[in-house]
């Protein structure tokens, strides 16, 4: 059973957004929707009484000034002639579905598991206009959605909406093993089919270690199955990817200048440019006795010194894959997910101070034939600066600036670029705070959202081409509000010593973040199957 909330402007109330849309229908489509008016759907499961939803509608979600609210009915005007309804996907992120069920709590006082989800939201879109299916697809899939995280319905209204993303998952724990001494054709089949994202090189490097006798034997005295695990492959696929290891940054280059016909070989553009330039102004810095790079390139994000009380934390990194297919869910996880790298850098807990980025699109006016599975450039555009907008104001970090630049060469793939910037004490409980240490029997805690599909192949898929079969689990849509919480819970917990070391779960989850820790102590015991889940029968491996 479920209950029904639908939230529209009132009849005498600008809609800004649905001018907005009619507006770039015409100019970006050449579709002529007429007017447009929007509206918002809560689908609520959790039981409750008439009054109660009744409550919950009047005080806790609409405006009195703005909003008609219909309760298991929906607002109906002759006047539009078709609709789109946008939702979510079954296990994709709906932070305001979570925000709304805090609310539902606070107002009536209940007893709510608010780590479940009980209400769902959806967006509904009343057009003036009867428009033909396949316009309404188009309007759907290129403005108001992506067809990998969103279900669309579209036609004329019949007065109900039925659809409820809610994940069904049989439980299935079996850990698979895979048989790597096959053809290397046949090595590309499991790469691929497992986006793994690995080449064949790469393959034929995994099956010749886990063919090595000595691996072998040490793997069956630990009571491991001789053959890898398909968790075990995972880690390393996820470990190895463009978005871990920076592949293409490592890469020996051979370098000719077509001007002069100079030839070179670099090793690294990494090393050669970046962390190079890096030393040489640290051996500057360490020759005039004024060394205030404490940490770099060997932590979540780079510490300088700002003087005898505090550092600066900073980190930069790019979310460009992600942003390709789903431009908001992408840049929203980008900026949140470079939040947390200066939040988990040595003991952790820091302050975030600010937001940045440089962001690079292909011309809003692209006018040539889109590849399958890409997005319009403008489209693009417009995903990525909503999703780090509303990255940085949910958690409370302001965007202090950035830049935009528009070219053809990135109109397959855009390049979003976020920085965030923070502050630390120099010295936490006596030590320094840019140092992670880890002792035997130190407990592992993970603290923030809970885990679901969304987000699966996150870092393998950086090293895949983008097309029309492009995973819709690989982008993980960010909680600006969890990580606020969990960013102020972090800051105390550090200020009362109960923090030793800190890392975020990053792309790869915890076989990244309890992977690089490990190296510290050794090795660590991870009980997967305590981690919270956004809902059942997920599998533990």
């Amino acid at each position: 059973m479920k209950n029904q909330i639908q939230i529209v402007f009132k009849e005498n109330i600008r809609d800004v957004r649905g001018e907005k849309i009619e507006k770039d229908a015409l100019s970006f489509l050449n579709i002529k929707t007429g007017k447009i008016k929007t509206g918002k759907i809560f689908n609520v499961t959790y039981p409750l009484t008439e009054k109660e939803i009744e409550i919950f509608a009047d005080f806790g979600l609409k405006d009195e000034i703005i909003h008609d609210v219909y309760i298991n009915s929906f607002y109906a005007n002759p006047f539009y002639k078709s609709f789109i309804l946008v939702a979510k996907l079954p296990g994709v992120t709906d932070d305001e579905g979570f925000s709304a069920q805090k609310t539902l709590v606070d107002i009536l006082n209940l007893k709510l598991d608010t780590s479940r989800q009980h209400i769902y939201t959806e967006e509904i879109y009343f057009i003036e206009n009867e428009l033909e299916r396949n316009e309404l697809r188009k309007l759907a899939e290129n403005l108001l959605g992506n067809k990998l995280i969103h279900h669309f319905e579209y036609g004329k209204f019949r007065g109900e909406v039925s659809y409820l993303p809610q994940v069904r998952i049989d439980s299935e724990t079996t850990v698979e093993t895979i048989d790597l001494n096959v053809s290397d054709a046949e090595l590309m089949r499991i790469s691929k089919e497992r986006l793994l994202s690995l080449n064949l090189k790469e393959m034929k490097a995994i099956r010749s270690y886990f063919s090595d006798e000595k691996v072998i034997a040490n793997r069956l005295k630990n009571n491991l199955p001789a053959k890898p695990t398909d968790c075990e492959l995972e880690v390393l696929a996820q470990t190895w990817s463009e978005h871990c290891k920076h592949k293409e940054f490592a890469a020996t280059i051979k370098y000719k200048n077509w001007e002069t016909g100079e030839e070179e070989t670099i090793d690294s553009l990494f090393k050669t440019f970046i962390k190079n330039s890096t030393e040489i102004i640290r051996n500057r810095l360490e020759k005039s006795g004024n060394n205030w790079l404490l940490k770099v390139f060997s932590d979540n994000a780079g510490v300088v010194k700002i003087d005898e009380n505090s550092v600066f934390v900073w980190k930069v990194e790019t979310h460009n894959s992600p942003s390709a297919i789903d431009p908001y869910g992408g840049a929203i996880t980008g900026i949140l997910g470079n939040n947390r790298d200066p939040l988990g850098t040595g003991i952790g807990g820091g302050k975030l101070l600010f937001n940045t980025n440089v962001l690079c699109f292909g011309p809003p006016n692209y006018d040539k034939k889109l590849l399958p599975g890409q997005l319009h450039p403008r489209r693009i555009f417009e995903g990525v600066r909503h999703g780090i907008e509303d990255g940085g104001n949910k958690s409370g970090i302001p965007t202090v600036n950035g830049s935009i630049i528009f070219d053809e060469r990135y109109s397959g793939k855009p390049l979003v670029f976020c920085g965030t910037g923070g502050v630390m004490p120099l010295k936490i409980a006596g030590r320094n705070s840019w140092e992670k240490k880890i002792d035997d029997g130190d407990l592992i805690i993970m603290a923030g959202g809970r885990v679901g599909k969304d987000g699966i192949h996150g870092a393998t898929f950086s090293s895949a081409e983008i097309d029309e079969h492009s995973p819709q689990s690989a982008v993980q849509i960010g909680s600006p509000i969890t990580q606020k919480l969990l960013s102020d819970f972090m800051w105390e917990a550090v200020q009362k010593g109960l923090i030793k070391c800190s890392t975020d779960n990053g792309a790869g989850g915890l076989s990244s973040s309890i992977g690089e820790l490990a190296e510290i102590s050794g090795g660590a015991i991870v009980n997967l199957e305590k981690v919270p889940l956004k809902y059942p029968n997920l599998k533990p491996q």
